[in-house]
């Protein structure tokens, strides 16, 4: 791939971001101890030649939660059907993606955590029994029909595992949460990618992607292929670390990795909201923003890097949130309003 970059620019991102997952353990980058469990369950359960069991991919979006999925199938040599829970919207969808399977297939449904209830019920016989029960006609002549389905092995992904139900947890044989990435993991897949996109990067420009990439791989890739459009157009098509630098602050990417939503977030829970606490709906209302996409996609970093506190009232901005506005902690909301300004 690498000696066709036109081809290669060409080409939508989702079928780009396919083409530079990894296909292997050997070539996924962190996640150590989590890559390590795995690969110790797929080499067991080859070698007594058994489905391997059930398995819970959890964390933030972005972590390579289906990439892992994509590389137990391989691993264990076995077809992956790909769905998600949205999608499987009656009981019957999901008994027809069951009764498809063959022995040892690997099903993989993507959010689980949003199956409807009684979608998620049915699983708990597949998953524990490898037996379905379907209802043939209705009223008086309905009756129950038990179905044998074969071996085989459930990957769910989900960013809010505490959304699912206990009965459905404690039947995943295997439960991983993935963590955010550090800096220099990071740096090892935007070098990876950028050789397999055909880019001319240098090791302080890949640095300067990856530190501002949130700890998260798919953002990283993101931020690759628009620092590799800035280059090609700004510049003469190499990504060293100044050109990185102005071309995430073209995308209004900070220092911090930072980018324009994260801020609105602290504006308003700093100055609107005098500090908080504040509810994510009220929040969400105030960015423009919906309240899941705040609680899944932002709010988990902004934690994380000590901006936010999550309390039984609310959200509430710490310290560092209101420095990093510019604004005394003891301001409240009407004199922060005139003060806040990013620094």
């Amino acid at each position: 791939m690498a000696d066709r970059p036109v081809e290669t620019l060409n080409r939508p991102d989702v079928a780009l971001e396919k083409a530079l997952r990894p296909g292997l353990f050997a070539e996924f980058t962190g996640q150590p101890k989590v890559k390590e469990r795995l690969e110790i369950a797929v080499a067991a359960a080859r070698q007594r030649s058994e489905a391997l069991d059930h398995v819970l991919l959890s964390g933030p979006p972005g972590l390579g939660k289906t990439t892992l999925a994509n590389i137990l199938a391989k691993a264990m040599d076995a077809p992956l059907r790909a769905t998600s829970g949205p999608t499987i919207e009656k009981a019957s969808d999901l008994a027809g993606l069951l009764t498809n399977l063959g022995a040892g297939d690997i099903l993989f449904i993507d959010e689980i955590h949003r199956l409807q209830k009684t979608v998620e019920e049915y699983l708990y016989s597949a998953m524990e029994d490898f037996r379905i029960d379907i209802i043939i006609d209705q009223g008086p002549n309905a009756r129950s029909v038990q179905l044998t389905i074969p071996r085989f092995t459930l990957v769910g992904a989900t960013t809010r595992s505490g959304l699912l139900s206990a009965p459905l947890l404690t039947r995943f044989g295997i439960r991983e949460r993935l963590d955010y990435y550090s800096a220099e993991q990071l740096t090892g897949i935007v070098t990876r990618s950028a050789q397999l996109l055909g880019v001319d990067i240098e090791p302080g420009g890949a640095h300067e992607i990856a530190r501002r990439s949130r700890g998260t791989p798919r953002i990283a890739n993101n931020l690759l292929r628009r620092v590799r459009d800035f280059a090609q157009v700004r510049g003469d098509g190499r990504i060293t670390e100044p050109l990185a630098d102005r071309a995430l602050a073209m995308l209004e990417i900070d220092q911090n990795g930072l980018d324009e939503m994260d801020k609105r977030i602290l504006e308003a829970v700093v100055v609107k909201f005098g500090g908080g606490p504040v509810g994510v709906n009220s929040m969400a209302v105030a960015v423009g923003e919906e309240p899941d996409t705040i609680e899944e996609v932002y709010e988990p970093y902004l934690i994380m890097e000590g901006y936010l506190n999550r309390t039984p009232q609310g959200r509430v901005a710490t310290e560092l949130a209101f420095k990093r506005l510019g604004v005394s902690s003891a301001s409240g909301p009407a004199s922060g309003a005139s003060q806040a300004r990013l620094l």
